[in-house]
This record gives C-alpha cells, sequence and structure tokens, in this order.
C-alpha cells in the first residue's frame, strides 16, 4: 500500500488582488483542498498570508514562517500551492526555502502549473519564472511611481481623501479650509515676530482655547513643505500659507535654535493620561475675562489627539493639585494596611506555572498539525491574556518604595510643598505618581497610580 503524502495547503494573496476572480483566498483554498482530496493527501493544515505581496521579504509573511517551522519538524511531505506567483516573487527567499525544504524532505506542486524541483533542469526553469515575476513586480512599482509623481507634477493628490490640518480635499486637488486657515495664518504670523514654535503654541491656545490646534499640528506647520504649496518636484502644488523662503527659514531655525518656554513648567506635565488614546495630557492656558474688566488665567490640561483623533475632558491644574494633596496620603496609608494584611494570609496556590504548562501543550499541538491556526489563535490568546490578569492580581508592591513614600508625606510635607515652585513641584509628583487617572465617562479625576 503506497504511503499518504502528508500535505500542508499554502495561500496568499496581495492587497491588490484580494477580489479578482480566482485569487481570493477562499478560491485558492477551495481549490487546492479538492486537489489533495482527489489525490488522497492527509491535508495537515492551511497556511495564509492575506494582504502580503509575494515580493516582500518572508519575515513579513506569518503563514509562510509557520509552515516553515511545520517542514522542520518533518511533520509534512508536501506543500500544495496554487500557482508559482502564489509561493514566491523573490529569488533569494525561494532559495532560502528551498534549503529548508530539501533538509527535511519535503517538496512543493503547483496545480495549475508544471514544475519540477527534484532535477536540476526544473531548477533552473523555477529560478528564469521566478527572475521574471520579480522583474514584472519591479516593472509594476516602477509605474506607481510614476504614476504618482505624474499626479504630484499636475497638482493631484495621492493620499486619497486625507489632508494635513489646514486643508481638504475637492475634485482631488488640495485647497485652504476655511474652518481653519485663519488659525494658520495667525499661527505664521505670530511665529515670524518670535521665531519660537512653543512660544506659538503657548499664544494659540490661549487666543483660540479649545479650538486651537495641537502642539504635533503646529510643530508640522514649520516642517511640512505643503504649507509653502510645495510638493517634492512641484512648487506649484496647492495654494500655500507662506512662501519657500519662509518656510525654509523657519525650518532652519527650528531645527538649529535650543527651545525654552516662556512659561513656568506645568505641575502635572507627563503624568495625565487619556483615558481613549492612552497618551499624555498637555498643558496650555487659558484666558478669562473678569467682571471688572481684568483677566484671569486658568491652567488646564488636554489629550494632543482631543480634535483629530476623539473628544475628551479638560483638567483644571488647581482642581487637581487639591484632589492629589488631598487624596495621595490618604491613599497611601490604605495601600500600606492592605499590604500589611496582605502579608499576613497565606499566599495562594501560584497558577502561572500551570497556565504556562497549557501554553506549552498548545504549541506543541500546532506543531504537530493536531489543531487548525484559527484555534490555536484563539486559545492563544485566551491563556497569555489569563497568564497577564492573573500575573496582575498577584503582583505585589515592594513595601521598601512605600516606606518611602510614606516618610515623603510624613512631617509639615504640605507646607515645604506650597514653598516649590512648578518645576520642583512636578518633580516631587513625579517621585510618588505613575499616573494619574480619568473616567471617560464623568470626564473627571478617576485616581492615580503609585510608582
Amino acid at each position: 500500500m503506497p504511503k499518504i503524502l502528508r500535505c500542508a495547503i499554502y495561500i496568499r494573496v496581495s492587497t491588490e488582488e484580494q477580489h479578482l476572480n480566482g485569487l481570493s483566498l477562499p478560491a485558492q483554498r477551495k481549490a487546492l483542498t479538492e486537489y489533495a482530496e482527489a489525490n488522497n493527501y492527509n491535508i495537515i493544515g492551511y497556511y495564509a498570508d492575506e494582504g502580503i505581496s509575494a515580493r516582500k521579504s518572508m519575515k513579513y509573511r506569518k503563514g509562510l514562517l509557520s509552515l516553515l517551522e511545520d517542514v522542520k519538524q518533518n511533520n509534512i511531505d508536501m506543500i500544495l500551492v496554487t500557482k508559482l506567483d502564489r509561493w514566491f516573487r523573490n529569488i533569494k527567499d525561494y532559495n532560502i526555502t528551498e534549503e529548508i525544504l530539501q533538509a527535511h524532505n519535503c517538496y512543493w506542486k503547483t496545480i495549475y502549473e508544471n514544475y519540477d524541483s527534484s532535477t536540476a533542469n526544473g531548477q533552473m526553469v523555477i529560478n528564469i519564472m521566478l527572475s521574471v515575476n520579480q522583474a514584472e513586480c519591479d516593472r509594476t512599482s516602477e509605474r506607481i511611481k510614476a504614476v504618482l509623481d505624474y499626479k504630484r507634477s499636475i497638482g493631484e493628490v495621492t493620499s486619497g481623501k486625507c489632508a494635513c490640518y489646514g486643508y481638504k480635499v475637492v475634485d482631488n486637488r488640495l485647497v485652504k479650509d476655511e474652518r481653519v486657515s485663519p488659525i494658520i495664518e495667525d499661527a505664521y504670523q505670530h511665529y515670524f515676530t518670535c521665531y519660537s514654535v512653543r512660544n506659538t503654541i503657548a499664544y494659540l491656545n490661549e487666543k483660540y482655547g479649545e479650538e486651537a490646534p495641537s502642539a504635533n499640528k503646529v510643530d508640522r506647520l514649520f516642517k511640512n513643505e505643503t504649507y509653502a504649496g510645495k510638493d517634492k518636484d512641484n512648487h506649484y502644488y496647492c495654494e500655500p500659507y507662506i512662501t519657500l523662503e519662509q518656510f525654509e527659514l523657519a525650518r532652519q531655525i527650528t531645527q538649529s535654535k535650543a527651545r525654552h518656554g516662556n512659561h513656568a513648567p506645568y505641575i502635572f506635565s507627563s503624568l495625565v493620561k487619556c483615558p481613549v488614546c492612552g497618551n499624555n495630557y498637555t498643558g496650555y492656558r487659558k484666558k478669562h475675562k473678569l467682571k471688572n474688566g481684568g483677566e484671569s488665567i486658568y491652567i488646564k490640561y488636554r489629550c494632543g489627539n482631543k480634535f483629530n483623533r476623539h473628544g475628551g475632558a479638560n483638567i483644571t491644574e488647581h482642581i487637581l493639585e487639591e484632589y492629589m494633596v488631598t487624596r495621595v496620603p490618604k491613599q497611601l496609608v490604605k495601600e500600606i494596611t492592605r499590604l500589611k494584611a496582605s502579608a499576613k494570609t497565606k499566599p495562594k496556590r501560584n497558577l502561572a506555572g500551570s497556565i504556562q504548562a497549557e501554553i506549552d501543550r498548545l504549541n506543541l499541538q500546532f506543531q504537530k498539525g493536531r489543531i487548525n491556526e484559527e484555534y490555536y489563535d484563539s486559545q492563544y490568546g485566551i491563556l497569555t491574556e489569563k497568564l497577564k490578569q492573573y500575573n496582575e492580581e498577584t503582583k505585589m508592591p515592594n513595601p521598601e518604595t512605600y516606606k518611602k513614600l510614606w516618610d515623603t508625606f510624613s512631617g509639615n510635607w504640605k507646607e515645604l510643598y506650597e514653598k516649590l515652585d512648578n518645576a520642583h513641584k512636578n518633580a516631587f509628583w513625579k517621585s510618588v505618581i505613575r499616573s494619574i487617572e480619568i473616567d471617560p465617562d464623568t470626564h473627571k479625576i478617576k485616581g492615580f497610580q503609585f510608582i
């Protein structure tokens, strides 16, 4: 009785090919499965790379790498693919893969083409075809580049509907966004009186408040040549906000000068975390006119992504400071009490080892082809999350750390704290607190994490 061959099915489709007839992953899978069943092959597993070009380095092809690991375990006799270009278009990576296959007595076969990798002539034909495919990919890349260059030369956008801050796409061309163009023009006008990006950011925050652009957007005004109407070689790409000479001057200044803010440092800089995206809140100053005609300046914090990605809360500094001064010592007492109580209780059975053993067994089953990739990914995600959660729950803080923190808040600490300037207050909180958390629903202070 002839040996039943252990067969692996490999399917691949690039982003551009996903909707072409016969090239979709389901179409390839169906054809290869029918071929394997018709020839009485034992299908070990399916290995897929979706949205990945065969011209790219094999290190980006997760499915292929998983397949080669099973080959190295001597679990596969033959690999089925529909056509050579589904397998490789890169000569270098093909030869590396071929060495691995030969070392483990494994070969590959195309069902729509006739290639024989077992003879010298067959290998020569394969290398010739790979060279042709590789050259075709390179020519396609050059054609795409030429099309993009032509679009830029006639002022058409190459980024779809995306446009940088201050512009919008109309009829496939960049035009000024009338909603924010006055702010940008004001930003440039102010910058060329002080030549300071940081000063300009502070100026915009004070004048426009929540309508002001984020610090990153303002910074890009002086780094992105689109604002001077230029894109690569096209100096008339779109309507400019400043001249090329002004842009070059601003870029040279921002690259060379050391920047120092005119305002005192913010007390909670780099400590308040955005509940939506996880970024640090940044401080800004907002003027408020009083009934008597005077002005009051409020220091607030907000996420830099508030306007271009998501909404969010603004936190006033004096409210935040009052909360921290009042709550931190009380919470520290609770943490020390909890730590002492935990030390007296009988330690729980260590489950980390058993969870890790489950992960190891799952890996072994996957390597032997006893479970498919979908089931493996699902179970692996569940177990790793379970292990992570267990480690977080059982992680005990260092008692010495809490002792040092308690020493910090002993005696007349509050009186000494009030005498600090903003820079030293910021250093004080960073020596105690890892992060300050904001509730995404109520937009109020939720709590904080000790270091």
